[in-house]
């Protein structure tokens, strides 16, 4: 039978059979079962069934008198229903909450809103055939956050604080916080806010005979932006470190507080020059002393006076004095090198001597490191290091449970860089906490695996 029917403003025609359901091609899904009622779904798009409800019935869905369901892989969204209008249909939706059904009456429904939301009624019914409608409306626990002085906080204002949000206080430039910036709402009330106190720099010090000026000069505590002057307060002393510093806005000082030190002159004599009256390599002497200075060694000559005097300032009157020309005594011993020519008893300035590396030992050649030393001014110049080989026992390789993997197990003796790879031995595994069985020397020092 073939029934016009106008639908959304659109005239189709159905064609009944005695089956109750309606034509359709071929599609992913079967075609649903409808009782009292009918379907229809458009030729271009077979995947979305529309139906009503013949009279006297509606759609389970309720709402609207007519509904559709869409097949997606293989199956459809909902089974299409139709159920006397004085039937309770599905539960109606609820913004920001959900429906539970009791137990003992299926007409009745426990409304359960979200977080920060609260019903207007517990529960809702289904009165002839029509669901009460629920509200879960806002439940402002906190209202609008404290007030800070010299404060903001880091987020925009919101409607409505529910209880757990929170919210970050940050004070102005130049003011400290005073408390936990974050603040939490909890049972309608806030938590305890910080407070902001301008930043101030502490003027504690326990160091001696330092006199200080202040820039203002006004009583009270130091502000950002203030400075200090610093000075020592009695002849003899000298000021180590900055003479200015300023008071930031953090509340820190931009350089530690300096100190007074007692003013010497200090002098670092090389190995070709010696005091007369300071034995060894370094010389320090209070002002107003004097000492004088010579030159050891073969042909070297003082260029420069030979006796200077320290000043009050911890200088030298006069500029310091060096030792020019002369001749080397032999080279030095290197620790894991040697010179692979005889050594002469002793070297014109500019001359230089090599140095080989020992056996399996690796020679740095990276600057400042070379294979030589330079003779200069009766000076040898110059750095020579040797990097240390690895060497691992049988008895080692036993204890930790592994083996050289490609070859006989031996003692190994492997120069800086080299790798070895290792396996465990029978029947035994890697540790998880254990490094990888591959391993590098590394100027002497390899870390083994170990296997169980």
């Amino acid at each position: 039978m073939r029934v016009p029917v106008k639908f959304l403003g659109f005239v189709y025609w159905l064609f009944f059979f005695n089956c109750g359901q309606c034509q359709a091609k071929q599609r992913s899904c079967r075609d649903p079962l409808l009782e009292n009622g009918f379907t229809y779904s458009h030729p271009s798009n077979e995947e979305e069934i529309f139906y009503t409800c013949n009279t006297g019935y509606k759609p389970f869905t309720g709402g609207n008198w007519w509904d559709s369901v869409t097949c997606s892989k293989g199956s459809w969204s909902e089974e299409p229903r139709c159920i006397r209008e004085e039937e309770c249909g599905a539960f109606p939706s609820v913004h920001h909450g959900k429906l539970k059904q009791s137990r003992n009456d299926p007409a009745t429904a426990e409304v359960k809103c979200d977080p920060g939301f609260i019903s207007t009624q517990r529960f809702i019914t289904c009165v002839r055939g029509t669901w009460e409608k629920p509200v879960c409306e806002v439940d402002v626990h906190c209202d609008i956050p404290p007030k800070v002085e010299n404060a903001f906080i880091t987020s925009k204002p919101e409607e409505f604080y529910v209880d757990g949000s929170s919210v970050t206080y940050v004070c102005r430039r130049s003011f400290l916080m005073n408390g936990k910036s974050t603040v939490f709402c909890s049972q309608k009330i806030w938590g305890k806010t910080p407070t902001c106190e301008e930043a101030t720099c502490s003027l504690n010090t326990t160091v001696e005979d330092l006199k200080i000026k202040r820039f203002p000069n006004i009583k009270g505590s130091v502000k950002p932006g203030h400075k200090l002057r610093f000075s020592c307060n009695r002849q003899g002393l000298k000021l180590k470190g900055q003479r200015e510093i300023t008071c930031q806005p953090n509340g820190e000082w931009s350089s530690p507080f300096p100190k007074c030190e007692e003013v010497m002159c200090v002098a670092n004599l090389t190995i070709n020059m010696r005091s007369d009256e300071h034995p060894g390599p370094e010389v320090s002497i209070r002002p107003g002393h004097t000492i004088t200075l010579s030159c050891v060694g073969k042909g070297s000559k003082l260029q420069g006076q030979s006796e200077i005097t320290c000043l009050p300032t911890g200088e030298w009157n006069v500029p310091f004095p060096k030792c020019v020309g002369g001749k080397c005594e032999r080279p030095p011993q290197v620790n894991f090198a040697d010179t692979p020519e005889m050594t002469k008893p002793e070297y014109n300035s500019g001359e230089r001597v090599e140095y080989i590396c020992f056996n399996k030992y690796t020679l740095v050649q990276d600057h400042p490191y070379s294979k030589y030393l330079t003779c200069e001014q009766g000076e040898w110049s110059g750095n020579i290091k040797c990097l240390k080989p690895c060497s691992v026992t049988v008895e080692e390789m036993d204890k930790r449970g592994i083996e050289l993997r490609w070859r006989p197990l031996e003692k190994i003796f492997s120069p800086h860089e080299d790798r070895i790879t290792f396996a465990c031995q029978w029947g035994k595994d890697l540790t998880n906490s254990s490094i990888s069985l591959i391993q590098s020397c590394n100027d002497g020092v390899m870390h083994l695996p170990e296997c169980v």
